[in-house]
């Protein structure tokens, strides 16, 4: 396996600037359109009554008697600064109200009306703290290096199995590919993963386990030694496509290695020989349908009692560290303290909680961007 000259790709990331992407809800340019109006309209309207119940406070030139047209008229001239002249307070009080709550209104009024650069400003200091927050409490989340077909799969049947989508952040070298993952929802830093500023920006320090699903061995081998020197308590899962490179993989730091080429040449082989025994193999493998593999704790009626015993089908025991067979012997009395490998039979009701976020994520009139 051949290592590339990285030089040129490393001076184009250094002049990126890699930085923290979190996704954000932004409503579309007709719904804040509406909203800054019916915003001015209640500005408009508090200033309308507070001028109204003190009308008699005000004189207006013309004829003499203020009624609520003038009042609408006082209100709506006095707001957008321009000021005719024609109906002014009179009274003592009705100069204090002006004073000390009209001329607040008409600066609130003048906000909404220029509020587009206030509210860029506002944006980038909320995005200033949120990145801030994000940075202090994340800790205990999962990082997928690379998010293509295979990290979109890992990420899905993370959530599946109960994982929230907040706690996955995904690295990749291309800023589109992150932009589509901060338009799903997740957190995303742009560069390279074999640097470990890179990885520093997603928190693998505190992160709980690391999955590196990139698209050549090689990188895959220098991001395993990446992570591993960061954190050396990391769980890394990691795929590669030649299985001549597990090993090396191994040496890395890597605790699982997925050979993607033989675990494809072995289902098509499979499906060759036994249609339906390929069929079910690729069930499993799917997340959200019909047969799932999940691991669970052993229960205190399961305790005690043999694998066949349970309600899921058993197929391994992992007691410890040790992974034991269905059919070994010391797997035949579960303990209390046992993890159990079962295929799980996906239910309608496990799966519509995940649909719906995704139904919210990407519904009609709102989409997410990612921040820089």
């Amino acid at each position: 396996m051949r290592f590339p000259a990285r030089a040129a790709r490393r001076a184009d990331e250094d002049s990126r600037s890699p930085g923290v992407q979190l996704p954000r809800y932004v409503a579309g340019p007709l719904i804040q359109v509406v909203r800054r109006l019916c915003m001015a309209l209640a500005v408009l309207a508090t200033a309308v009554v507070i001028v109204y119940a003190d009308r008699g406070g005000y004189t207006d030139n013309h004829d003499g008697e203020v009624g609520f047209a003038d009042v609408l008229y006082y209100v709506t001239v006095s707001l957008s600064t321009t000021g005719y002249g024609d109906v002014v307070p009179a009274s003592d009080g009705a100069r204090l109200i002006t004073t000390f709550l009209i001329t607040p209104l008409r600066v609130l009024f003048l906000i909404i009306l220029v509020g587009t650069t206030l509210e860029v400003l506002t944006e980038r200091t909320r995005d200033q703290w949120r990145l801030a927050h994000w940075r202090k409490t994340l800790r205990d989340h999962t990082v997928i290096v690379g998010f293509g077909t295979k990290g979109r799969s890992a990420a899905e049947t993370l959530m599946s199995g109960g994982l929230s989508q907040d706690q996955i952040i995904v690295v990749d070298p291309s800023a589109a590919v992150v932009e589509h993952a901060n338009a799903e929802g997740y957190a995303g830093v742009v560069g390279d993963a074999t640097r470990s500023s890179v990885l520093g920006r997603a928190r693998v320090g505190r992160a709980r386990q690391v999955v590196i699903s990139t698209q050549r061995d090689d990188t895959a081998v220098l991001v395993a030694l990446t992570v591993r020197q960061l954190s050396s308590s990391v769980r890394i899962v990691a795929s590669v496509r030649e299985e001549e490179n597990v090993p090396l993989l191994r040496q890395s730091g890597a605790d699982s290695v997925i050979t993607s080429a033989s675990a494809v040449g072995r289902l098509l082989g499979l499906s060759m020989i036994s249609p339906s025994s390929g069929a079910v193999m690729e069930d499993l493998i799917q997340h959200s349908k019909g047969l799932s593999l999940r691991e669970r704790p052993v229960t205190k009626a399961e305790a005690g009692r043999s694998p066949r015993d349970c309600p899921d089908l058993v197929v391994s025991v992992i007691r410890g560290h040790r992974l034991l067979g269905f059919d070994d012997e010391e797997a035949q009395t579960l303990e209390l303290t046992d993890r159990l490998v079962v295929i799980h039979r996906v239910r309608p009701e496990e799966v519509k909680p995940l649909l719906q976020k995704q139904e919210r994520d990407r519904g009609p009139g709102s989409w997410r961007i990612p921040r820089r």
